[in-house]
């Protein structure tokens, strides 16, 4: 395969300027509209069987990831980053309830939805991230400001909550993110480790409750990738543990060159194999293809440490790859020719497009 390596373009009184790492701000105005993008999101992945899952509530799961994919394709059509599309469309996800991130995520052992999320920009490798707050109400927004508004990449905890009420974004009350199913299943798996007599490792195995996390890869008009991520975590995490959701290179990973990826799965594993990375490293140094270099990654580097999961992935041609080696991942994509949205192994089938 050969992979081009072409300098970002952006429109400026109507000349075509090449640069190596085109700011957003002059993406987010410049990308020419009704250009070429493509866009893919998850929104999980782990033991998704059809036989668990009822035909209402496959219906509302696909139904709101086409409402992600209707968001992403109207801003990409208009022109819009690859920045502000990952932003925009990781925030109808943590807004919707189904998923575990924002307002869905999961409790922890001491009954709070700690939340973790990361951004990164393809065309300068910026990056931001924040980690176990409790407060804001859409951690990917939180993410952009660290990345854009601060001289740092992560903020954690009371030092990310001040800085996210300093820079104005929206602050809610921790009640805002309880649901009722997410409390069951604390309450079912903190039973099941009080059985299990509270060994340490045990509350990393319970695989309905260990995976969750919602992402999006983009690639712009003006030819930038960007990636975001956003996840409550773990059930029952302690500790203050904290995934490879919001560690870059890890969970989250974008460089305009060569891809963008998302991860989702054991956390664990994906942060000491630097699976985003190692993906897009591949494709700096290899002939494989994207979808090669994610299935590497995903059937054969997590398994052999342990590990299960999945990603979403874009290479700088705009070519797609989804990779899991669970039984299911939550998961859709947009291009202008072609939509897909899928929940279990073997899906295929392209979607009608929106007109």
């Amino acid at each position: 395969m050969t992979r081009s390596h072409k300098p970002l373009s952006t429109q400026f009184l109507g000349l075509t300027i090449l640069c190596a790492s085109c700011s957003s701000a002059a993406l987010a105005q410049d990308c020419p509209a009704g250009g070429d993008y493509a866009l893919a999101i998850h929104g999980g992945a782990g033991v998704i069987l059809r036989e668990n899952l009822s035909a209402e509530r496959d219906a509302e799961y696909r139904h709101a990831l086409n409402t992600a994919l209707d968001i992403g394709q109207d801003k990409l059509t208009a022109g819009a980053s690859a920045l502000d599309v990952v932003e925009a469309v990781i925030i109808s996800l943590e807004n919707d309830e189904k998923f575990n991130a924002g307002k869905g995520a999961v409790f922890s052992d001491a009954g709070i939805n700690e939340l973790d999320a990361a951004i990164m920009d393809g065309s300068d490798r910026n990056a931001g991230a924040a980690a176990g707050v409790t407060t804001v109400k859409n951690p990917i927004t939180l993410a952009r400001a660290v990345m854009d508004k601060s001289d740092h990449v992560m903020l954690q905890s009371q030092g990310a909550e001040d800085f996210a009420k300093a820079q104005g974004l929206e602050i809610v009350d921790k009640d805002y993110f309880y649901s009722h199913r997410r409390w069951k299943q604390l309450q079912a798996k903190q039973a099941r480790l009080k059985q299990q007599k509270g060994s340490f490792n045990r509350w990393l195995e319970d695989p309905q409750t260990k995976y969750g996390t919602v992402g999006a890869v983009v690639k712009d008009s003006c030819g930038n990738l960007a990636a975001g991520t956003s996840t409550g975590g773990l059930t029952a995490k302690k500790f203050g543990r904290v995934g490879d959701t919001p560690i870059i290179g890890a969970g989250t990973y974008a460089d305009s060159r060569y891809c963008a990826v998302s991860a989702t799965g054991t956390g664990e594993f994906f942060i000491r194999a630097t699976v985003a990375r190692d993906i897009c490293a591949r494709q700096e140094f290899t002939s494989e293809t994207i979808q090669q270099s994610s299935d590497h990654l995903i059937h054969k580097t997590l398994p052999e440490m342990g590990g299960d999961g999945g990603i979403i992935a874009i290479d700088n041609d705009g070519h797609i790859a989804f990779s899991f080696n669970t039984a299911g991942m939550y998961r859709g994509s947009v291009t202008p020719k072609a939509r897909r949205v899928a929940i279990f192994k073997g899906e295929t089938k392209a979607l009608p497009h929106k007109k």
